[in-house]
């Protein structure tokens, strides 16, 4: 962050993976962070990361599949470092979990989808406005994915979840552009993370690939990417220097969707 301000930052899903990347970039740029993850042996590592740095850090065990922690979440953290400034809504769930075609899908995992990938960032950004408003400063966030703008098969309710959060940002961007707050998304191409691993093996198999070979071929660039990959995207829609920048869905992906 640039300029004397005390930009503090809210990531969920920050145990591991983009979460964890993005929460120590902006520690690394200025900003004291509030690390939300399920997992508290995950939440321990990375605040060590992030201290040992000597970045101002908190953290609270949450799982935002539960709709009650997901309407509180910002105001515990605000307790910890103060007014939220900078939301990153990261926390979501994967087709890997449970791949299957529509057909055939279970309705408990579409509501368990629809409700960490779009529900808790709808939670969390209303939660966090106040806070923006305020002070007629915000930065809110999203990471989406490529297939918010692209389908793949057997994985509906991602689809629908990132396809919804990238059009709720939209709309947030849009009512809120004229007081200083941004809104926008970010959409990873294939990540190289514990649930893409799944996702990776999973559609290997369905396709009667090996698994090298497949992964080398995911990207024009080739291979995957790594969560630090996409972190300086997130740092610098959340910097005073993208004041201009809202209503955007970035693509970092390695060239995999170029529309």
């Amino acid at each position: 962050m640039t300029g004397p301000e005390r930009r503090v930052a809210l990531v969920t899903g920050a145990g591991r993976g983009i979460g964890r990347a993005s929460a120590i970039a902006l520690s690394a740029a200025g900003s004291p962070v509030v690390l939300a993850a399920r997992s508290v042996a995950e939440l321990d590592s990375a605040v060590d990361e992030v201290a040992a740095a000597g970045g101002d850090v908190a953290a609270i065990e949450c799982d935002l599949t539960d709709r009650a922690q997901s309407t509180t979440l910002v105001e515990r953290a605000a307790e910890l470092l103060g007014p939220i400034d900078i939301l990153v809504n990261n926390a979501g769930i994967g087709s890997s979990a449970d791949p299957r075609p529509l057909a055939d899908y279970r309705d408990a995992f579409w509501d368990e989808t629809l409700e960490l990938n779009l529900t808790a960032p709808y939670l969390l950004s209303k939660a966090a406005l106040p806070h923006m408003r305020e002070q007629q400063w915000g930065r809110i966030v999203t990471i989406a994915s490529i297939n918010g703008r692209v389908p793949s098969p057997h994985s509906g309710a991602y689809v629908a979840s990132k396809h919804g959060v990238i059009g709720l940002m939209r709309v947030l961007a849009l009512e809120h552009a004229a007081e200083g707050i941004t809104v926008n998304c970010v959409n990873p191409g294939p990540v190289h993370t514990r649930v893409n691993d799944a996702r990776i093996a999973y559609d290997a198999a369905r396709l009667g690939r090996d698994v090298k070979e497949y992964e080398r071929g995911l990207t024009p660039i080739g291979g995957r990417l790594e969560p630090e990959d996409i972190a300086p995207m997130v740092v610098y829609l959340a910097s005073d220097e993208a004041r201009m920048i809202t209503g955007q869905a970035y693509n970092v992906d390695g060239g995999v969707n170029m529309a």
